[in-house]
């Protein structure tokens, strides 16, 4: 006579009532929360302006310019350096991270300004939000540095709140710049910087020209963009 003991049938039952299918809905279940936990994190995360030293440059043209782009730097620089960019664009911050010093050398030591033109291709809620954000504080004298904390906290998902927080830590937070943010006062401006774009055959962002030449995607670095304005200022 053999001494094992025999299967409980009742437990072999509730074994298999566990399936692959559920295991998969748990799975996707622990997924979605986190997802969730992820976006109420960008959307609630503390602003915190970074003390980068980046020197902040004159405002030429400010925004509201009919078809015009924000001009930042010293008048009568030879050369002048078209950005198109999008602040949801994700190229476009890495565009930042690798030209940025670059960039502001050849605009504080006079040899180039800079002519922002913020775009509203990549997020048609956020893209538009943040732009005219980024208007109403380079109509405070704080294009750079808004432009800067965006991209450089670019998990963010920047909510008015934020926005709004970013501009007090910058010292823009006064009524009007809030009144700026909730109104979306530059809509109208924001729409003729994108025909002007349109117009000139930007397709994408970031988009670099100097003056007036685009460079080509191979370019689109620091060393690019220096030989670009040194054949120019040179």
């Amino acid at each position: 006579m053999s001494n094992k003991t025999p299967a409980n049938p009742l437990l072999q039952q509730n074994k298999r009532r566990i399936s692959p299918g559920i295991i998969v809905v748990a799975v996707l279940l622990l997924a979605l929360g986190a997802g969730v936990g992820v976006q109420y994190w960008r959307g609630h995360s503390k602003v915190e302006v970074s003390a980068n030293g980046r020197p902040e440059p004159a405002v030429i043209t400010g925004p509201g310019t009919t078809g015009k782009g924000v001009m930042v730097g010293k008048s009568g620089a030879k050369v002048n350096i078209d950005l198109y960019l999008d602040f949801r664009c994700p190229h476009c911050a890495e565009f930042e991270d690798a030209t940025g010093a670059t960039i502001d050398k050849l605009v504080q030591d006079g040899t180039a300004t800079l002519t922002y033109w913020p775009m509203q291709f990549v997020n048609p809620d956020a893209s538009p939000r943040l732009a005219n954000a980024f208007a109403a504080a380079a109509a405070n004298g704080k294009a750079l540095s808004f432009a800067d904390q965006l991209y450089g906290d670019f998990s963010k998902s920047w909510t008015t709140g934020q926005l709004l927080d970013l501009g007090n830590q910058l010292g823009v937070g006064d009524d009007k710049f809030q009144q700026a943010i909730q109104n979306n006062t530059y809509a109208g401006w924001l729409e003729s910087v994108s025909k002007a774009a349109d117009e000139r055959g930007v397709t994408g962002t970031p988009a670099v020209y100097v003056n007036g030449k685009q460079l080509p995607a191979d370019q689109l670095n620091a060393d690019g963009l220096q030989q670009a304005v040194d054949a120019i200022a040179s």
